[in-house]
């Protein structure tokens, strides 16, 4: 039987071998992919992102308990700054979701970001797919922390939900910035600590401002303690009711389509770049190219648009 039909059925060590054939590139991951995609696009996608020490993996630990009560099979990627794959160990932080290891409706993998910037690493939207095709009914992608370059992650989900804590600095400061655009539901953990209220009342205060002329679509702030559980029905019942409010209005079938097209330009521009450095050599010219650029013989725009014209001249002569 197929490692795509193994998926399919739910297998836990096919699930974790098509993961790590995903993150190493295996020569066979693209044909995994599309032997696995008519299974896909039933799972509903979490983003829980956020600055680190937010406290997203106690908050996440949480959420997942609300779901398995519900009945819904949950899997969890979690993404960590470095380290690569080790046969699916949970690592750092992740071990305050160690509660659910022993779980069957619950896979939890964590995955090296490996300097991707966007807080996801890139190979995440396929391992997505994985659990999607699998038959897991929600999927949390929780992210590094790292401050703007989390926008990735809105491209990844159905539903974003944005952790703040006091305690970390001028939070209005890096509000301001554009990590605003990140989130659906803003969440505000340690609800107990004295100054909550006071980043509650910031993220009011610029959302205000951003639905000035349109209050009702102003996204839901909640606070919330995760480490006592403070707050967290409340959270788990507002999701679902923004997740109804975005699929009734259609703004959850356009993202699930806007996905898709970023999906097929990320897609389009590796393969491209990939054809482009083989047909010129790339990197076999790279060291006469810059000399020549040093000596100031050839310009930068200059040098590239002319070798990329002789490619397409002899590709399309052929």
């Amino acid at each position: 039987m197929s490692l795509a039909r193994n998926i399919i059925q739910g297998d836990i060590r096919a699930i974790a071998r098509a993961m790590t054939w995903i993150e190493n590139e295996h020569e066979a991951k693209e044909q995994l992919i599309d032997e696995i995609f008519p299974d896909c696009g039933r799972a509903t996608v979490w983003g829980i992102t956020g600055p680190p020490g937010a406290g997203k993996s106690t908050l996440t630990d949480q959420l997942i308990t609300r779901e398995r009560r519900q009945g819904r099979k949950v899997g969890i990627i979690a993404v960590d700054p470095s380290s690569p794959f080790s046969g699916g160990a949970i690592l750092g932080d992740r071990l305050r979701m160690q509660q659910h290891a022993t779980d069957d409706g619950v896979f939890i993998r964590s995955m090296a970001s490996r300097g991707h910037l966007g807080g996801v690493a890139g190979s995440t939207g396929d391992a997505v797919k994985v659990l999607d095709a699998a038959g897991f009914d929600t999927i949390i992608v929780e992210t590094i922390g790292v401050g703007q370059t989390e926008i990735e992650v809105m491209g990844m989900a159905d539903i974003v939900l944005l952790v703040l804590v006091p305690g970390l600095g001028d939070e209005i400061q890096a509000l301001k910035a554009g990590v605003m655009e990140i989130g659906d539901l803003f969440v505000i953990n340690k609800a107990d600590r004295d100054d909550a209220g006071k980043i509650k009342a910031e993220v009011e205060y610029v959302l205000g401002l951003k639905y000035a002329e349109n209050m009702a679509a102003k996204n839901p702030v909640l606070m919330v303690s995760a480490l006592t559980g403070q707050g967290i029905d409340d959270l788990h019942h507002s999701l679902y009711s923004y997740l109804n409010l975005i699929r009734s209005s259609g703004t959850l079938e356009q993202r699930r389509r806007d996905r898709l097209a970023g999906e097929l330009r990320t897609i389009a521009a590796a393969k491209i770049e990939a054809l482009v450095h083989y047909h010129l050599d790339f990197e076999d010219r790279l060291d006469s190219w810059v000399e020549m650029l040093y000596s100031r013989k050839e310009s930068p725009y200059g040098l590239m648009n002319g070798r990329i014209e002789s490619l397409i001249k002899e590709l399309t002569d052929k």
